[in-house]
């Protein structure tokens, strides 16, 4: 295959996934109880740019602005902050098994996230919880990982990854032990299985200012971080710091995390499964496989969550439905995969 048809067939992939996430958006309009016609949604749109009055009934506006479009727009955010962490873990430690939930980032923003609904603090307080105890959890697995010498580094990251999440999991539980049982238990055993049930447009003015201030970083870090990805000689050889550049890689991924985490909860498989898919589509290149892993992140987490509010008569939690689809999927990419991961 020659360049140019690589570079064709990178950009077609980017685009059908660009097409995929709107035609997602378009369906999780339209199913549920009051559905949305894409005319009616075009229509909405345009009286919201021109600000002139739309013949939609008040219904449907009302179900469009206040019910599913704060809960699309979470969905949309959180799947690709999720998916673009991933990626980010992914290159930075050269190691495809590294996600969100294995490096403990998930696990540390639950337990800031679970203290602050124990303590009843406000929204910002339990997102600057998660991102602290999240932040707290990688450096731990990461220092861990660089003390312990003479076995597979890859191995021993994954161990430490493993310790430190039941670590974290003996904390969530303690927390449970301790809240009250019929008033902060059940809201912090709703929220850890993952739910955007009560995604509101505050939730969304808080988490995505820190989903776009780690996301940005991330983006114009991404030359570094594909020379950070050929090993740490490599890179200082060519002029980069690469422990700063660390450093502030995962600052950037684990503030998308804890961000993401603080609204919905844990929604596993995601960061762990997503990048994969997108590194088939365009390719080991950090500048593409960042905006591609988010942009699939978002279509898929919308499409699973669609699925979890229309499928039964109550709503199944999102890490239930993420654990039940990426766990195959994830199987079928280690059955696939006839070369090593670069």
């Amino acid at each position: 295959m020659t360049g140019a048809s690589t570079v064709a067939r990178m950009w077609i992939a980017a685009g059908l996934s660009f097409v995929a996430l709107l035609a997602v958006v378009a369906l999780a309009f339209a199913v549920g109880r009051y559905p949305v016609a894409p005319g009616d949604l075009a229509a909405l749109a345009w009286s919201k740019v021109t600000g002139t009055p739309s013949s939609v009934s008040a219904t449907i506006e009302t179900i469009v602005w206040s019910v599913r479009g704060p809960r699309i727009g979470a969905a949309v955010a959180i799947g690709a902050a999720l998916a673009a962490a991933g990626a980010a873990y992914q290159c930075l430690f050269r190691n495809p098994l590294v996600s969100p939930d294995i490096l403990g980032v998930s696990g540390g923003a639950a337990v800031g996230a679970v203290l602050g609904i124990f303590l009843a603090l406000p929204v910002i307080a339990i997102q600057g919880l998660a991102f602290a105890f999240g932040l707290v959890a990688v450096a731990l697995v990461y220092v861990i990982a660089s003390a312990v010498r003479g076995h597979d580094p890859l191995l021993v990251l994954v161990l430490a990854g493993v310790l430190v999440g039941a670590l974290l999991g003996a904390c969530v539980a303690l927390l449970k032990v301790l809240a009250d049982p019929y008033n902060q238990l059940p809201a912090i055993t709703f929220w850890l299985l993952g739910s955007l049930a009560g995604a509101a447009p505050s939730d969304l003015a808080t988490a995505l200012p820190a989903i776009a201030i780690g996301l940005v970083p991330l983006w114009l870090m991404r030359w570094r971080v594909n020379l950070l990805s050929q090993g740490d000689e490599e890179a200082r050889a060519l002029g980069v710091e690469t422990t700063r550049v660390r450093l502030a890689v995962i600052a950037s991924a684990t503030l998308m995390t804890a961000a993401a985490v603080s609204i919905s909860g844990i929604i596993g498989w995601i960061g762990l499964v997503v990048p994969h898919f997108a590194r088939l589509a365009v390719g080991p290149d950090f500048g593409r496989l960042l905006p591609v892993s988010a942009v699939m992140g978002a279509a898929f987490l919308l499409a699973v969550d669609t699925l979890a509010r229309s499928t039964a008569r109550i709503e199944i939690p999102l890490g239930v439905l993420t654990a039940f689809v990426g766990t195959p999927l994830f199987l079928w990419l280690l059955v696939r995969a006839k070369r090593s991961w670069q």
